[in-house]
């Protein structure tokens, strides 16, 4: 997982990975977990979803529709990614009653097929290769899985498993991390460890959230899943107007 990796910005849809790249990444994570819980608990579960569905795949068509990295409809896709996907990964559980584990396990095993048909079919898994749009599709089935599959595994530590979301906070830290450690001293794979650590953004982003978020009660600082959206986003807007500044003249969002 390498912080900084050679980037076309002339043709890659997708964003450079750098150290800005994996804090905005963690932060959409928090955000996305925050903003479902909230919105979810406050309104109607049902209607949330359907606009949230609706929403997502206008940004994300929006993002398709560029010939290239923009900071803003990247992002922006990123973020309801990140939303849309927490509820999926919720609605089956709270809906259909259906165990973390089993959603975890269903969608591990999605990720596994949209990796094998993604490879077969184009030969590398590197998102510095997405300059096409059957290329950038299985990039964001990917991501949509991943967060789905994050969600699972999120809950799944910090309920069933009892380890609280703070413990699950700190014990994704060190799964985050073990993929840079393995990429710069044991000269990993980096397509391996990136999406290693991709996947593991997930669960580590929203155990945060849901820490700070939740009543003391079950374990939290009692901030209130509305306030840590708030603020999740105004700081991702400061940021992704950062990104955009960072592109170079003539390709800024």
């Amino acid at each position: 997982m390498p912080l900084s990796l050679r980037h076309d910005f002339g043709r890659s849809k997708v964003a450079p990975v750098t150290a800005l790249f994996w804090i905005l990444k963690l932060l959409t994570t928090a955000m996305g977990e925050a903003t479902s819980d909230h919105f979810v608990k406050t309104y109607n579960p049902i209607v949330v979803v359907l606009l949230s569905g609706i929403l997502f795949l206008a940004v994300v068509y929006w993002q398709m529709t560029t010939n290239r990295y923009r900071a803003l409809p990247y992002w922006s896709a990123l973020v309801m990614v990140s939303i849309f996907g927490t509820m999926c990964a919720d609605v089956l559980h709270v809906q259909f009653s259906v165990p973390y584990a089993v959603s975890a396990a269903l969608y591990g095993v999605a990720l596994v097929v949209i990796f094998r048909t993604w490879r077969s079919m184009e030969g590398t898994l590197s998102i510095h290769s997405i300059t096409t749009t059957r290329r950038e599709l299985f990039y964001w089935l990917t991501v949509t899985a991943t967060f789905a599959l994050g969600t699972a595994v999120g809950d799944l530590t910090a309920t069933t498993l009892h380890l609280g979301y703070f413990g699950s906070g700190v014990l994704f830290t060190v799964l985050f991390l073990l993929p840079a450690i393995g990429f710069f001293a044991l000269r990993l794979n980096a397509i391996g460890c990136f999406w290693t650590s991709y996947v593991l953004t997930r669960p580590l982003g929203a155990s945060y959230a849901d820490w700070i978020g939740v009543s003391k009660a079950r374990g939290g600082l009692n901030f209130g899943p509305g306030n840590v959206s708030l603020v999740m986003t105004a700081v991702i807007a400061l940021l992704v107007l950062l990104a955009a500044y960072q592109q170079p003249v003539g390709k800024r969002s």
